[in-house]
């Protein structure tokens, strides 16, 4: 049986980190990817940037299935917002704590083996259905075709065979146990709820039922600190699954026992097959069985946003849902989730509202709390998540987004943060301006509005044009920390050239309106008489144009 432990094995590649020189721009240089053991990459996590993946979505699966957990198990967490200040303003683990993370992984390296005979990392020994099938390694791999699940342009069909390596093997392993597909899985002897060979009713990852948000700093070791939330407590009989008897195939649906629990979560009982090739081992069958389902999202998920539900919502009369966790929308710049992401603390939403609030993340609100880290801090947010298809049962897309995040922007009552949400509202609040213009212009014409849900509006247009420049304003805004005239003077910047290019979009919507716009039609709505033409379309998008923009309208007055 060949062996691959990957406590001691490359298996993850990692982008070097050269700190800047004295007077340069703060910039980090990427020096060459080769794979990293775990040892390695935590005892000298601050000499990289961070890991280096098939695919944006491994990234927190990697960091909550192995390296975070490793990290606060072997260690504990801070045990307030001075210890954490202390570890992250050393910049390294320390001699004594890389003593502690030595001494953890060599006690626990027998379940890092990925193929132990008995306990494999992530995997359930002697798994195997009643016929003794296997299925391809690209069952593993979201990226890849298999059965249904057949992504746009693939350059490879179910019919070609997968040999992973096993350092590929492992990060798909852990990629799948938090992001796997939802409906019927492989049915194996010992699943007391298989039937016919199947399982049915499996939910997707844990993961995949959220909007990931994971902040990021400019090496591996700040990120890990960045990611530890300090108010989560230690919950008895927590711990990871390295440290738990070893799973059968057998599951249950149950609460998550704490932090560690969670990250670990063993949501799939999987399988690898390897065998010996010309190139060496290489993994080419899986099994993917049913496994663990988490009854709730917890209150310790560290990593998304939550939508607070407005009184009344509840249906039926059941009890009113307190929270739920927000997913990301494909094709939405994660900048125009900053309410979300700049929003209240679940303990100041006011239960009585008639609208849905928002609750940040705990690692966000925990920043805005008492971490203290100077204003230009360069931290980075990475949002990632998946669209699922047909009964969650097929990967749709993978969404993946990073925006710059000023830290001046968190606190409730800063001038940074009603800047930054006023920004994202002005965007939003444009494009709806094209698409009123182009509504009413088509009603003009005889046609109808464009459905919201149907076609593509030009108001999106609007949106991708800002977008580079919305980028530009949150990095600008992070160096300008609190002078409230260099913000000031940003904002006009921003309400300028967010004018020029909403204009941009507007004159080709005119362009193209149809002939008989010009004359325009009376129109019947609500028990009245509207006339729809081209002049009066565009002189309402004037009017609002100058009242989204006041400072930029303001200026083109002082200026004529």
């Amino acid at each position: 049986m060949p062996s691959f432990n990957l406590v001691d094995e490359p298996w993850l590649r990692a982008d070097s980190y050269s700190p800047p020189e004295a007077g340069s721009e703060g910039q980090t240089s990427v020096q060459g990817r080769p794979e990293r053991s775990l040892r390695e990459l935590l005892l000298d996590a601050h000499r990289f940037v961070g890991i280096s993946v098939e695919t944006p979505t491994m990234v927190p699966a990697v960091l909550r299935q192995v390296l975070l957990p490793v990290v606060v198990d072997a260690l504990g967490r801070p045990k307030d917002a001075a210890d954490w200040r202390r570890r992250f303003r050393q910049g390294q683990f320390g001699s004594e704590e890389q003593d502690r993370l030595n001494a953890y992984l060599d006690e626990h390296r027998h379940r890092f083996d990925l193929f132990d005979p008995a306990v494999p990392f992530g995997q359930v020994a002697d798994l195997h259905t009643a016929k003794g099938e296997t299925k391809g390694a690209a069952l593993l791999v979201a990226t890849a075709a298999t059965g249904n699940n057949v992504p746009l342009f693939a350059c490879r069909s179910e019919g070609d065979t997968l040999a992973l390596t096993p350092a590929e093997a492992s990060r798909w392993l852990v990629h799948a146990q938090c992001w796997d597909t939802a409906a019927i899985k492989t049915g194996v002897v010992g699943d007391p709820k298989a039937k016919a060979g199947k399982t049915t009713g499996n939910p997707t990852g844990p993961l995949g039922q959220l909007g990931v948000v994971v902040p990021m700093g400019r090496t591996l070791y700040e990120t890990l600190l960045l990611n530890i939330p300090l108010r989560a407590g230690n919950t008895p009989g927590d711990k990871p699954q390295w440290r738990r008897d070893a799973h059968g195939p057998g599951w249950d649906q149950r609460r998550a026992a704490g932090l560690l629990d969670l990250w670990t979560w063993q949501s799939r009982r999987i399988r690898l097959f390897p065998e010996e090739t010309a190139d060496g081992v290489r993994v080419t069958r899986v099994l993917i069985a049913a496994g663990d389902r988490l009854s709730e999202v917890p209150e310790c998920e560290p990593h998304t946003t939550w939508t607070l539900p407005a009184a009344g919502k509840s249906k039926g009369g059941a009890a009113p849902v307190l929270r739920r966790a927000r997913r990301h929308q494909p094709g939405k710049a994660a900048w125009r989730g900053l309410e979300a992401l700049l929003a209240i603390d679940l303990a100041s939403f006011d239960p009585t509202s008639k609208k849905d609030g928002f609750a940040t993340t705990l690692l966000l609100d925990q920043l805005r709390g008492f971490l203290d880290l100077p204003h230009d801090y360069p931290l980075q947010l990475d949002l990632t998540g998946i669209a699922y298809g047909n009964q969650s049962a097929v990967v749709d897309d993978i969404i993946h987004d990073a925006i710059p995040l000023p830290l001046l922007a968190l606190p409730a009552d800063s001038e940074v943060h009603a800047t930054l949400l006023a920004v994202a509202d002005q965007a939003e609040q444009l494009a709806r301006a094209v698409n009123n213009l182009s509504a009413d212009l088509r009603r003009a014409a005889g046609a109808e509005p464009i459905p919201w849900d149907q076609g593509h509006r030009p108001g999106e247009l609007v949106l991708h044009a800002l977008d580079p420049v919305v980028r530009r304003l949150l990095v600008g805004v992070r160096d300008a920390g609190d002078d409230e005239d260099l913000l000031e003077r940003g904002c006009l910047a921003w309400e300028q050239l967010a004018w020029r290019k909403t204009r941009q979009v507007a004159e080709h919507v005119i362009r193209t309106a149809a002939p008989s716009t010009f004359a325009g039609r009376k129109v019947q709505q609500g028990g009245k008489e509207l006339t729809y033409r081209l002049g009066t379309a565009e002189t309402n998008f004037r009017r609002r144009l100058r009242e989204i923009l006041p400072r930029a309208a303001g200026a083109r007055t002082a200026s004529s």
